[in-house]
């Protein structure tokens, strides 16, 4: 079911291009693919009046898990893609698909659960949680959408020394939808979940739910932004494309992505000048 909506707003995304406007608005007005958890997080509706106020593009933004919002611009569906897992951002590159990465901002990772905690994973590490978890069968809900989030977890996983690809029993779901859906079936059914911190903290319908593990350095959740190589796809939006970009990574896109906080709590932390990241 996730993968049939995310095909529908693919192709709604291509229409965009399509419908409507004079071509000199067109040219100003471009497609982001880009990971539910900036959309969820609320981080898009606080960001975008402030982009087009400041730089006069109009960004229209087609939210999917990192690993569809990849493959979204190697068709050349959008002209920016605002991702969060650094291996598959860097694979796309190499594959030419994109001009250059260039790091915006970063949170983290928290696993959460019921308060009551069945499994006992409060106060230990996320490796040694994951495998009391995996021990306990306590219910765990996976996205399951090759999201940045669902390929961290799968690396946790691998890192745990537990293949829930193959070795998993009925304690372990995968949904194939975004953050907030995740959320929702594990506050339903008093899962375990791993998500990003923006989105929980954006994220109402907490039940019984609680962060048990965070702090964790395997929990660093880096976010970085491509403008969709115009040499493979021509219809690219290049130039408002890469004034996006310069945006997000100059000192007052960075301020600006360091003001978005709910509840007084700072949700993304702005990086842009850190090479390494």
């Amino acid at each position: 079911m996730g993968r049939w909506f995310s095909a529908i707003a693919a192709g709604i995304a291509v229409l965009l291009r399509l419908l409507c406007a004079p071509v000199s608005a067109q040219d100003q007005t471009i497609i982001v693919a880009s990971t539910t958890s900036t959309q969820d997080s609320g981080l898009f509706d606080y960001l975008l009046p402030i982009v087009r106020d400041k730089t006069g593009v109009d960004v229209k933004v087609l939210a999917q898990g990192t690993g569809q919002a990849l493959d979204t611009a190697r068709r050349g569906d959008v002209d920016v893609v605002f991702v969060h897992a650094k291996s598959a951002e860097e694979k796309f590159l190499a594959e030419g698909f994109g001009v250059k990465r260039y790091p915006v901002m970063y949170n983290d990772f928290v696993l959460i659960g019921p308060k009551n905690d069945p499994a006992g994973i409060r106060g230990l590490d996320v490796i040694a949680s994951l495998q009391t978890i995996e021990k306990q069968a306590a219910p765990f809900i996976s996205r399951g959408d090759r999201s940045g989030t669902h390929i961290a977890e799968l690396a946790l996983w691998k890192d745990a020394g537990i293949d829930v690809t193959k070795d998993r029993g009925s304690w372990y779901k995968e949904i194939g939808q975004g953050m907030g859906a995740a959320l929702n079936v594990a506050s339903a059914s008093n899962a375990y979940v791993l998500a990003d911190r923006g989105t929980w903290l954006a994220f109402k319908n907490r039940g019984d739910l609680a962060i048990l593990v965070e702090g964790d350095k395997r929990l660093f959740n880096q976010y970085g932004v491509m403008l969709v190589n115009p040499a493979k796809h021509p219809t690219v939006r290049k130039e408002a494309g890469q004034r996006f970009i310069d945006w997000l990574v100059s000192p007052e896109g960075q301020k600006a992505i360091a003001g978005y906080k709910i509840g007084g709590q700072q949700l993304f932390y702005p990086n842009a000048n850190d090479p390494g990241a």
